[in-house]
């Protein structure tokens, strides 16, 4: 008897042990860094101390961190992949392989230590290879602590120096970063110029630099009463003295840190009324055009803080800062870089966009270099709203030119899969178009299938259920059915891992015995349930809905609903109850938000 419970004891010990191991769970990091920079050569020498909890079920042999400034040397993966693919970015074509040495990027780490025994390590490309001295058992800290130099390289991609706008320093990717470890793996990928993924963790970072250059970035500045430029308390003057200043900022509760530095910005602020302080930092362009710019900008950035706060979720930090730096526009922690010699509308729009991914990205935290048409897609649908909102547009249709960019590429044939690796596209085009335009209309797509409240209700689930989280494509797919009872496998799998295209056509009419008869037909592999709106010669309307029977879900006031089209069958009839004379026309999916490759046949006038 004893054995007997025993056994069973230990069956539900390892029942319970296993379900555990596949609960979810993710890594964190505490880093403390200090850097010291030279502005004039651009180097700088680093020391990072990184407390590494291992949350995950596994024992860890070995770690990895990004260097991402070794991108900028020629010969580089990225420096090849853009001399060799069909159409470079613009930004970078051969502009790596010419850089001198003077000019390139490095990360180069002189010791690292594994809670205070030096272990080995080794430089392949972008990528720190770690031999730990001792594993990392589940649950357990380790400290590593790391001495490193640094360069950073002339401004061509996301970073750099010397921007063509003049910014001295555009810090992002500027630190080893440790790789994310979660339940698939190490994501140890090189960075060949895509996107990016990240543990999550609290930042303690400390910048020693020129005594006349202003930062802003990730974190909360904790010394700006010896700092100023801004910063500083009301009626405190700051005497700056030496040559330099150390800025400390702490970050809690981000995956990446960012900054930007020049001598040349000017600082303005913004207290929203969300209590969110909004800075701003640009340069002082000598076209007073970009000054009123950026100052009219600031309006309008509480604005879209606003509304992504309403129809998303609050915003969880206490500032954000929108930043003249980069090569164009790109999101960070708490911040973004974007170009700042624009029309008024161009820089509205990318702050948009770039405030959007605070929410997609830098909350939800998704992998963006698997999943990128979750992070580019559902950011340009929210920020193409929010801009439409703060700039008064009566635009009917605001996503007219996502899904003219969508068709164009459905209709090219170099369509690849949305769950392709953001590095693997033939294209940059097929990229741009599939992560932003296909990632977008997926989430329109979804409203028209669930109906708008369930939509609203599905959007801010998700962000309450999974921020501060990775979220994956399927967890978006499960959030969106427990709010509605819709299946919603069919929808994930076609959209995201194929290219399978949507095409519906109306077939025929015929009338018998005073009544017209309506072929439908599936010409596309890809299923939709439809809504179908006649409208007759006395201008009267119907309005009806088929349901896709894989789908089993009837979308609420969607019209008057008609039995349920199985997949397999190419065809669907549908009666109506007048001659067809009386018919004055026939509209398959009047709401235009379905992605139909070929619209044209989607309506019969008579």
């Amino acid at each position: 008897m004893k054995k007997l419970l025993f056994l069973s004891f230990t069956l539900l010990s390892f029942g319970i042990q296993a379900q555990n191991n596949h609960s979810y769970w993710q890594q964190h990091v505490d880093y403390k860094m200090e850097i010291d920079m030279d502005v004039k050569n651009y180097q700088y020498h680093g020391k990072q101390t990184l407390v590494y909890t291992n949350n995950s079920p596994d024992t860890l042999y070995r770690v990895f961190y990004h260097l991402h400034f070794n991108a900028f040397q020629p010969g580089s993966e990225m420096d090849v992949r853009s001399r060799t693919i069909k159409d470079p970015d613009r930004r970078v074509e051969d502009r790596i392989s010419k850089l001198q040495p003077n000019e390139i990027g490095y990360i180069k780490v002189k010791s690292l230590s594994q809670d205070n025994q030096e272990i080995k390590h080794t430089t392949v490309g972008t990528i720190l290879e770690v031999n730990l001295k001792k594993p990392i058992l589940p649950g357990e800290k380790t400290t590593f602590k790391m001495d490193f130099d640094a360069q950073v390289p002339k401004q061509i991609r996301r970073s750099g120096r010397n921007s063509t706008e003049g910014v001295a320093l555009s810090m992002t990717q500027w630190y080893p970063k440790l790789a994310e470890y979660d339940f698939e793996g190490w994501h140890a990928d090189p960075y060949i110029g895509r996107e990016f993924h990240g543990v999550w963790g609290d930042f303690d970072v400390k910048i020693t630099i020129d005594k006349d250059y202003i930062i802003g970035g990730t974190g909360y500045l904790q010394n700006p009463n010896q700092i100023g430029y801004g910063y500083e308390d009301e009626g405190v003057k700051v005497k700056r003295k030496g040559k330099k200043l150390t800025w400390h900022f702490i970050a809690p509760n981000v995956h990446d840190f960012s900054w930007a530095a020049d001598p040349d910005y000017i600082h303005d602020k913004r207290m929203a009324s969300d209590g969110t302080q909004l800075h701003f930092l640009y340069k002082n362009n000598k076209n007073p055009e970009f000054i009123k710019n950026w100052k009219n900008l600031q309006e309008k950035t509480e604005g879209l803080l606003l509304f992504f706060n309403k129809h998303i979720g609050p915003y969880p930090y206490k500032q954000y800062s929108v930043i003249q730096g980069g090569d164009g526009g790109m999101e960070y922690a708490m911040c973004t870089l974007i170009t700042g010699e624009r029309s008024f509308g161009s820089l509205v729009g990318v702050t948009a966009h770039e405030l959007a991914h605070a929410w997609f990205q830098l909350v939800l935290a998704t992998n963006e270099s698997k999943h990128e048409w979750m992070d580019e897609g559902f950011t340009s649908y929210f920020s193409t709203l929010a801009e439409e909102y703060v700039m008064n547009s009566t635009n009917k249709n605001p996503f007219a030119n996502t899904y003219k960019g969508y068709l164009y590429l459905a209709n090219s044939g170099v369509e690849q899969p949305a769950s392709t690796h953001a590095d693997r596209y033939n294209f940059n085009q097929a990229y741009g178009i599939t992560a932003y335009s296909k990632g977008a209309i997926f989430l329109s797509q979804l409203e028209y299938l669930i109906g708008e409240e369930n939509f609203k209700k599905t959007i801010h689930r998700y962000y309450n259920d999974w921020k501060f989280k990775h979220p994956t494509p399927n967890d978006f797919k499960r959030v969106a059915e427990k709010v509605s009872g819709a299946h919603l496998d069919w929808y994930l799998t076609d959209w995201t891992q194929t290219t399978n295209i949507i095409d519906y056509a109306i077939k025929g009419l015929v009338e018998e015995n005073n009544q017209t008869i309506i072929t439908l037909e599936r010409k596309g592999l890809m299923p939709m349930p439809l809504e179908v709106l006649v409208t007759y010669k006395d201008n009267a309307t119907q309005r009806f809905y088929i349901p896709l029977r894989m789908m089993r879900f009837i979308k609420p006031n969607a019209g008057l609903v008609l039995d349920n089209w199985a997949w397999a069958y190419p065809a669907y009839t549908l009666k109506l109850d007048k001659p067809k004379a009386y018919i004055e026309k026939i509209e398959i999916d009047p709401s235009q938000r379905m992605a139909d490759v070929d619209p044209t046949n989607n309506v019969y006038q008579n």
